[in-house]
């Protein structure tokens, strides 16, 4: 994976503007530790770090490549999965490819096909490719949204990069917050509403769109949407399919020229993949598959049942090394070390985010660096396949808002009544959570409850999914680790889009199809573990340190926070019991320590980004 970053202006020069350039592609040093590179143009200034996965020698960005004597040039940061389909009818219609790499696959494909060349990757990518003839910028986007994109336009100016830092160095961006980006961060963050870059007049390439940049215009369109239909294959049949594509998709995403692994939790997403994955090593003859878990220093000490985390992973971890013959890494993460790592979190995220959640992946893709550049993980197929509580309890189901963010009301209290009535919350939520219904593709012949249960998948793919893929893209990429995702393989999500609920819940169980699907795949007791998120810390000096660290806000007058909440009640909830209060405020994880977490990241990111409240 790398970072890329650019600029358009066909007022002047951009030949002159190298400093500013600099800058910006600077922000992306840790996403691509490689190499870096600038091309500028008259009108144009096109950046990129990189981060060498395919061919380290022939991949340079930007790339420039002269067809009939017309000049294109690619700035890109992914990867595509279907290369030796592509090179060949490349190839065929005439093409000459002088690498190894996916960015000239790309930069050939569009001379070719122009923007319809989009429809001819499959893989996860961002790119920027300037036409010197037609004077133009075409951006785009992979269909899931699993690669980063964002952008500012002001006049005749024109940004983009993978991060939200790489615009705010730009002397253009100001960090400033309206009505839209109060509300997006005090009440549907940590997630983010698709589209909406927070500060004022940045904007996110939405999944599946492109954007085409012209001398009188900026056009952004969508490529890719989730059709509904009929589902008209039977259940032996569907369970083959999805066995078929999710092998598949697997196979496609080992390839690489640097070391490749896998996160392996346990669970029936993570062993999925890695049994697959060690299977295509075995084969291959290579050197047994490295398979990476995390935990936590004393969890074993601490760690109570509860609905959302019913067990530990570190039995099953044993269990799936010791079926797939891997070489296995725990990664052990000290208390006091995620401590520390809460706020670099929040640097990488550019905003808050799950606070100790986002922390414990940095630290453990920084260990996993050591040994692989990249690995595969399960995530998504809860989204896909339908594993979350919410798709199963009838309150859930029926919330008739964000599942995941169902208490919101009990975040108002500790809004400042000012910023309340600027921002109206309740109304804020429920006008996005319309604007996301509306977008659902309806299907005819489904009856009540399927449109419901397809509601809520879509919800589910396009809202809460995103803030997980942020979430793995800025953590691991903090350390330049690049992470695959083979259940967002877009044959994958289209074709379970379609399978009825009542198949998908094959056996009244969660994902009760996937694991029917991975009968002779995974041992019987992995295949019927119940799920079990992302492992957190449950050490009690977690809480306790959070805790500190808010009232020592309310003893600091200076303290930005509180401009946007309010002092005496925040004051006076820190200084409760909070040991036994359960305040799940955000999806299953996110109980009271990792609110006062948010709290603190909200505080540091307000000084560090210098925000302007407007």
């Amino acid at each position: 994976m790398c970072g890329i970053a650019g600029w358009v202006n066909y007022g002047y020069d951009l030949r002159l503007q190298k400093e500013v350039v600099e800058r910006m592609n600077q922000q992306h040093s840790v996403r691509g530790p490689d190499a870096e590179g600038i091309w500028l143009g008259n009108h144009v200034a096109l950046a990129h770090r990189r981060l060498s996965i395919i061919d380290p020698e022939g991949g340079a960005q930007p790339m420039v490549k002269y067809v009939d004597g017309r000049k294109y040039v690619i700035t890109y940061n992914g990867e595509i999965y279907n290369m030796p389909e592509l090179q060949a009818k490349l190839q065929t219609l005439g093409y000459s490819l002088d690498t190894r790499s996916d960015t000239e696959l790309i930069l050939t494909a569009y001379i070719h096909w122009k923007d319809q060349c989009i429809h001819y990757l499959n893989g996860i990518f961002a790119f920027a490719i300037w036409d010197e003839f037609r004077q133009e910028l075409f951006l785009a986007r992979d269909r899931i949204g699993v690669k980063p994109l964002f952008y500012f336009q002001k006049d005749s100016t024109f940004l983009f990069g993978s991060e939200i830092k790489s615009l705010l160095v730009h002397p253009l961006v100001e960090p400033i917050l309206d009505e839209e980006g109060l509300a997006e961060i005090l009440v549907m963050g940590p997630a983010r509403t698709p589209g909406v870059g927070v500060f004022c007049g940045i904007k996110e390439c939405k999944p599946g769109h492109f954007i085409r940049v012209c001398r009188d215009q900026v056009i952004q369109k969508p490529y890719w949407r989730l059709t509904s239909q009929s589902h008209r294959d039977d259940f032996e049949t569907t369970v083959e399919k999805v066995r078929e594509l999710f092998i598949q998709a697997v196979q496609r995403q080992l390839v690489s020229d640097v070391p490749i692994g896998t996160m392996l939790s346990g669970g029936l997403d993570s062993s999925a993949i890695s049994a697959c994955a060690a299977q295509v090593f075995a084969q291959e003859g290579r050197a047994p598959l490295p398979t990476f878990s995390v935990d936590y220093v004393d969890n074993d000490k601490y760690f109570a049942t509860n609905e959302f985390q019913p067990n530990s992973d570190a039995p099953w971890v044993k269990r799936m090394v010791q079926h797939i013959h891997s070489n296995h890494h725990t990664i052990y993460v000290d208390n006091q070390e995620l401590l520390d790592s809460i706020i670099p979190a929040m640097r990488a995220r550019d905003l808050p985010g799950m606070a100790d959640i986002d922390a414990s992946l940095m630290l453990f893709s920084r260990d996993i660096k050591k040994v692989c550049t990249v690995v595969l993980s399960g995530e998504c197929a809860d989204e896909v396949f339908g594993g979350y509580p919410w798709f199963h309890r009838k309150e859930m189901v029926n919330a008739e808002t964000f599942p995941w963010a169902r208490l919101v009301s009990q975040r108002l209290p500790f809004i400042r009544s000012d910023i309340a009535t600027r921002i109206r919350p309740l109304e804020y939520v429920e006008a996005r959570y319309q604007e996301a219904l509306a977008e659902v593709p309806r299907h005819a012949e489904d009856d009540s409850y399927e449109t419901k249960m397809r509601e809520l998948f879509y919800l589910n793919l396009t809202r809460w999914m995103p803030t997980l893929l942020d979430r793995k893209d800025r953590m691991s990429m903090a350390y330049g680790l690049e992470v695959r995702v083979p259940f967002c393989d877009h044959h994958l999500v289209e074709y379970v889009w379609n399978i009825p609920w009542s198949m998908k819940a094959y056996g009244g169980r969660e994902k009760g199809l996937l694991r029917y699907a991975l009968k002779g795949i995974l041992p019987d007791e992995i295949i019927e573990r119940k799920k079990s998120p992302y492992p957190k810390t449950h050490h009690p000096d977690y809480l306790r340190t959070m805790q500190k660290e808010i009232l020592k806000l309310t003893e600091d007058p200076k303290s930005p926070l509180f401009q946007l909440l309010d002092h005496q009640v925040v004051k006076g909830f820190a200084e409760q019991d909070l040991s036994q209060k359960h305040f799940p405020w955000f999806g299953q994880l996110m109980n009271v320590p990792a609110l006062l977490a948010y709290w603190l990241q909200l505080n540091e990111w307000l000084k560090e980004y210098q925000v302007i409240i407007r």
